[in-house]
């Protein structure tokens, strides 16, 4: 069986009384997008596994390497960087994650930055760095009113103000641009099927695995491909069994992803049902899927994704 570490959303609920607590994880994981460029903070990515990663100042302190998980809601910090810099507590506040819900304690953030982007201060969950793969994670609230740019190819990444505007214009031929809506922050698109069956996706970078719910196996029982057994590791550090397999074809917009590696938890994944999506198919899209793309522009804002496919990736 192979064990591979997945980074997976966190979803922040309740919070009560400081303390400090658990953390996140590192996952693997295959396969990538291009167009212009918003005017913002050209920054370069460096490679952690399979996720990327960028230099993050906090207080004035740094650079440090977080991760951009845009499957998470808030920014997390680990907890021996929290302690190097003395960062005061905060509330508890409960964490769903791959694996299960816990209970885990915040610090305060007196200001976090990436590049010009950020400067407030927030609240973050304080985890473990074994688990983390990092010394934080850069999560939604840090970039929501704002566009990514993750140029795959380049190994950098465009971060910019962004604002409403009336339409979308395409500057590339190999560009597809689908509208997604707002479910507790987080970007989900709808406009996606399997065969007949819509599915939701929610765009994940901090996870190297795609995870599929249950209503989305059995939609297509019998269009997928046999499994492989795999271990997760979670960021609490707890571990959960999924089968690693390709599913055959799903459409996005107006593009079709062939043969798309997918991974389905032997108990359905606890943010599927936080996000009230438990009974309706849907997947947590990851980076062995995202990096078939050349190219992928997030525009929180707008509600928007662009993906920019690769000339020579299998997908139509």
């Amino acid at each position: 069986m192979k064990r591979m570490l997945a980074m997976p959303l966190l979803l922040l609920l309740a919070a009560q009384s400081p303390v400090q607590q658990p953390a996140p994880a590192t996952p693997p994981a295959p396969p990538p997008s291009d167009a212009a460029m918003p005017l913002g903070d050209l920054l370069n990515f460096g490679a952690n596994g399979e996720r990327m990663t960028v230099p993050v100042h906090i207080a004035g302190a740094g650079p440090y390497r977080f991760i951009i998980d845009t499957g998470a809601q808030r920014t997390v910090v680990s907890r021996e960087l929290a302690g190097l810099l003395r960062l005061a507590a905060g509330p508890t506040v409960r964490v769903t994650a791959m694996t299960g819900v816990s209970e885990v304690g915040t610090v305060l953030i007196p200001s976090i930055s990436v590049g010009t982007l950020g400067g407030q201060r927030i609240e973050a969950p304080a985890l473990e760095g074994r688990y983390l793969g990092a010394p934080g994670m850069l999560g939604i609230d840090s970039l929501q009113g704002h566009a990514l740019a993750i140029d795959f190819e380049k190994g950098s990444m465009v971060v910019a103000p962004s604002h409403r505007r009336p339409s979308f214009e395409r500057n590339d031929p190999d560009e597809v641009v689908v509208k997604a809506r707002n479910l507790f922050g987080q970007l989900v698109v709808t406009e996606a099927f399997v065969g007949h069956q819509k599915v939701r996706v929610i765009l994940d970078t901090g996870s190297a695995v795609t995870m599929g719910n249950h209503a989305l196996q059995r939609a297509v029982t019998r269009r997928g491909k046999q499994g492989i057994p795999i271990t997760l590791t979670g960021v609490t550090g707890e571990s959960v069994t999924a089968s690693y397999t390709l599913l055959n074809t799903i459409k996005l917009g107006s593009m079709t992803i062939n043969d798309m590696p997918i991974a389905y938890a032997e108990n359905d994944a606890p943010p599927f049902k936080a996000f009230g999506l438990e009974n309706r198919p849907a997947l947590m899209l990851g980076m062995d899927a995202l990096k078939l793309f050349r190219r992928i522009d997030i525009d929180f804002a707008n509600r928007e994704v662009r993906f920019i496919m690769r000339r020579n990736a299998l997908i139509g």
